[in-house]
Formats: C-alpha cells, structure tokens, sequence
C-alpha cells in the first residue's frame, strides 16, 4: 500500500504518518525500486493504535511507548495498566483546574454588567 491508501484506511493525513515514521513510531516501511513507501497490514494495526492513544490524551513518546508494548510478546499487562493509570491521573488533575477556570469565569460574568459603561468588575478583579 502506498500512503495515500493507508492515509484512507487509518484517516491520517499523509503528513502525521511522515511524521510518525520519522519520531520512530511505526517500524520504517520498506521501499519499492523507485523509493515510494510500501505499507503492510502491521502499519495499519500501528497507526490506528497510535491514533487512538493520541485521542486519549497520549503524547507522541506515550504513544511510541504503547506501539513498542504492543509489540512486545513478553509484556505484562500490570505495564500498560499502569501507564493508563498515571494517564488517568493526569485528566482528572486537569479537569479538577477546568473546573476551577470555570467557577471564576461564571463569576466574573455574573457581576459584570455587560452594557457601555466604563465601570467593569472583571477589570476591576483583575488590576487587584
């Protein structure tokens, strides 16, 4: 398969499976004669998983390092879970600071008057 074929078939973009190629986080496909890439079946399985560790909220290195797990026969589950684990932290960390953003942006907007004046309780907040 060239990488336009597999850029259809994992819904990458030509450029993000360069990329991935480059930060070694697909096995390097082999070369026709004139140079092209050619893409196996074993692309497809590393791009889909890299697309969907990406998704999750996996950096490139995370997502290499669950390309390499994946490859790995002797792999213990416990490592994986693990990784999972810390990646879940990490979410619920963020979204405990989104929540927090979000209680003083409610704030904000609600004492504010919105209208044409100059009188602004954000600033107001803000400038303290």
């Amino acid at each position: 398969m060239n990488i336009g074929e597999i850029s259809k078939i994992t819904g990458l973009s030509s450029k993000s499976i360069r990329l991935y190629e480059d930060k070694g986080l697909i096995t390097p496909p082999s070369r026709s004669e004139s140079g092209y890439r050619e893409y196996r079946e074993q692309h497809i399985h590393e791009l889909n998983m890299i697309s969907r560790t990406k998704n999750a909220g996996f950096s490139l290195l995370e997502c290499k390092e669950f390309v390499e797990l994946a490859q790995n026969p002797h792999r213990k589950s416990s490592e994986v879970k693990a990784k999972t684990l810390e990646k879940l932290k990490e979410v619920e960390a963020k979204i405990r600071e989104l929540k927090e953003i979000e209680k003083q942006l409610k704030s904000w907007v609600s004492v504010c008057p919105g209208d044409e004046g100059s009188q602004c309780p954000i600033i107001e907040d803000l400038t303290k």
